[in-house]
């Protein structure tokens, strides 16, 4: 039968340490390792991005408030609708409107043909000053003529004052014509019957009798989608009530709210990856920087931090920075207004400022579909006037 060996415990106790030694430079290496590991991460590529998860998606939203005031008959979208520019969104009852635009026509017609009678009264008040220049005239040459028969005594002193008198009352008649005669010309100097002031006093209540009916039709300024919609059929609006509003999806943006201590290295045009919570990690969008905020979000607040009374703890504040979106990849995995983003800024490119350098030029965001009526206006002050010419006036 064997015997086992008793092991030393002098063996046992030196093989320990060296165990437990060995492990600990292992990890002191790997700790090594490590912070180098973060080190060279940091410097070559942790330092030229910046994150944060403070962002979210803006957008425009158009109000569509009524310019005047009615009864809502009928409501064109709802909710989450898709609508084109210048499509129906609200009809308000246009008989009032209509009522008004009829009487601004008919003023209008009257005013014309007014105008023409005083294109009339300026020939006849001409031809009065004509004829009576010449009354002048022979009454005058009548005067010079008995004066030289008074001289000789073939007439009386009596006859020739009659004479004077004639004379006298001539020369009053000729100015009071020639007055009456400019008078009536100054109304239509330089001027034709669609120039002449009243004339345009009168396209002028058409013009606004004509809006105020077509904006009882409340049309979509810009393409969209519909979203708070408030309005009711039978409801009465006033100018300036928010009815709904039309969101241009395919125009968001991103505010992304950094610290201030993130900002040092950030310049307009640096690239943006963004990730939405709506679609996770599997959606990427590519960005750029489109402009850095001039204030922070406690400057610009209804009731801005007294920071200069009482007692005071520093904050660091955040700053929002405005981030444009690749329209193809918005068209492809669309937003909504409000959605929380995750946004990495890609420092490297240091050329861009901090601020734009040059002036905004031209509209940024604007609509057309008023001008339409507008000149929907004018052509019909324009077929009035022409109606109510005499008919030389038309052919020509």
């Amino acid at each position: 039968m064997s015997q086992t060996t008793p092991t030393s415990p002098s063996l046992d106790n030196g093989a320990a340490p060296s165990r437990r030694g060995k492990l600990l430079r292992i990890f002191a290496v790997l700790v090594i390792v490590a912070i180098a590991a973060i080190a060279i991460w940091y410097f070559m590529y942790g330092r030229w991005f910046e994150d944060t998860d403070d962002a979210y998606v803006q957008g425009n939203q158009v109000q569509i408030t009524p310019l005047v005031g009615g009864t809502v008959v009928s409501i064109g979208a709802e909710d989450g609708m898709r609508v084109e520019r210048g499509q129906l969104l609200v009809q308000l009852d246009p008989a009032d409107t209509e009522v008004a635009l009829q009487q601004a026509e008919a003023n209008l017609a009257k005013t014309v043909r007014q105008v023409r009678g005083l294109y009339r009264s300026v020939e006849g008040a001409q031809a009065e000053l004509s004829a009576r220049q010449v009354a002048l005239q022979r009454v005058r040459a009548d005067f010079a003529r008995r004066k030289d028969l008074a001289a000789t005594g073939a007439i009386s002193n009596e006859e020739l004052a009659h004479t004077r008198d004639e004379l006298a009352a001539a020369e009053a008649a000729v100015s009071g014509s020639r007055e009456e005669f400019e008078r009536s010309r100054a109304l239509v100097d330089d001027t034709v019957v669609a120039t002449q002031p009243d004339v345009q006093a009168a396209a002028a209540q058409l013009r606004q009798a004509y809006l105020n009916n077509a904006r009882s039709a409340i049309v979509a300024p810009v393409s969209g989608y519909v979203a708070r919609r408030a309005v009711q059929v039978g409801q009465r609006v006033q100018p300036g009530a928010a009815l709904m509003a039309v969101v241009p999806l395919e125009q968001v943006w991103v505010e992304a709210n950094f610290k201030e201590t993130q900002l040092k290295h950030m310049r307009l045009g640096q690239e943006v990856e963004l990730r939405s919570d709506l679609y996770g990690s599997g959606v990427t969008y590519a960005g750029r920087i489109e402009s850095l905020g001039l204030g922070t979000g406690s400057a610009f607040s209804l009731l801005p931090a007294q920071n200069a009374s009482g007692n005071w703890i520093k904050i660091v504040q955040r700053v929002p920075v405005r981030i444009a979106i690749d329209p193809k990849q918005l068209a492809a995995n669309p937003l909504r207004i409000g959605l929380s983003m995750k946004v990495d800024v890609n420092l490297h490119d240091q050329k861009g400022s901090v601020l734009p350098a040059q002036a905004a030029k031209g509209a940024l965001f604007d609509t057309d579909v008023y001008a339409k009526q507008l000149h929907a206006a004018d052509d019909a002050i324009h077929r009035i006037i022409q109606a109510n010419l005499p008919q030389q006036a038309k052919a020509s």
